[in-house]
C-alpha cells in the first residue's frame, strides 16, 4: 500500500521540468557571436550568479571575482575536435563600505574600473560580457565548421591562513555554469 502512494509522487517529481527543481542555478543567456572587420567577438551574460550568501559576501568587503572561459574548436567529421583559440576573462567586485561604493575591474575590456553605489549595476557589470574577442578572423577558413564552448564560474576566495579551516564559508563559493556550445559555420 505504501508504495502504491510513492510511485505517484515519484512519477511527478520526474516529469517536473528541471527549472523548477534547479531555479536558482548559475546561467548563461543571450549568447551572440559577432565580428568586426578583424576579430570574431562573443557576447553573453550569467543569470542567477549572486546568491544570497555571496551577495552577503561582496557587502562585508570580500573580494568576488568571476572567471569566464570561452573556447573554439574547429569541428570535423571524426571525434577529434582541434582547440584554436582559448580566452580566458575574469570580472571582479570590492564593497568599499565607508564610500558605500562597488568598484568592478574587468582586466579583459582594457579599461580602468569602474565605481557606482547601485548593487544592481556592479551585478550586471559583472555578469555581462561583451565585445570579448575570440580570434582574428584571418585565422578562420572560409566554410570551415566551428564551436564555441562557454563557461562561468565564481573563483574561490583565498582566505587568511587563519581563516582556512572555515568550510562554511567556503561551501556557498560553488558557483559555476554548465559549459554551453554554439556550433557555426564561417
Amino acid at each position: 500500500m505504501k508504495s502504491f502512494l510513492i510511485y505517484p509522487v515519484l512519477f511527478i517529481c520526474l516529469m517536473m521540468p528541471r527549472t523548477t527543481l534547479a531555479d536558482n542555478t548559475a546561467t548563461l543567456a543571450n549568447i551572440k557571436l559577432a565580428n568586426t572587420r578583424d576579430d570574431l567577438l562573443t557576447y553573453f551574460e550569467v543569470r542567477n550568479a549572486f546568491t544570497d550568501k555571496i551577495t552577503q559576501a561582496v557587502h562585508n568587503g570580500v573580494p568576488t571575482t568571476f572567471s569566464f572561459y570561452v573556447s573554439l574548436y574547429q569541428t570535423s567529421d571524426s571525434w577529434l575536435d582541434k582547440k584554436i583559440a582559448e580566452v580566458r576573462a575574469k570580472s571582479t567586485v570590492k564593497y568599499n563600505s565607508l564610500k558605500k561604493e562597488y568598484t568592478v575591474s574587468r582586466p579583459w575590456k582594457n579599461e580602468k574600473p569602474s565605481a557606482t553605489q547601485s548593487f544592481e549595476e556592479a551585478k550586471s557589470w559583472m555578469t555581462e560580457i561583451d565585445n570579448l574577442k575570440i580570434i582574428p578572423l584571418e585565422n578562420l577558413k572560409k566554410g570551415g565548421k566551428y564551436q564555441i564552448r562557454i563557461k562561468a564560474e565564481l573563483d574561490k576566495v583565498t582566505l587568511p591562513l587563519s581563516l582556512h579551516n572555515i568550510f562554511f564559508f567556503v561551501s556557498f563559493w560553488d558557483v559555476k555554469t554548465d559549459w554551453y556550445l554554439v556550433n557555426f559555420t564561417y
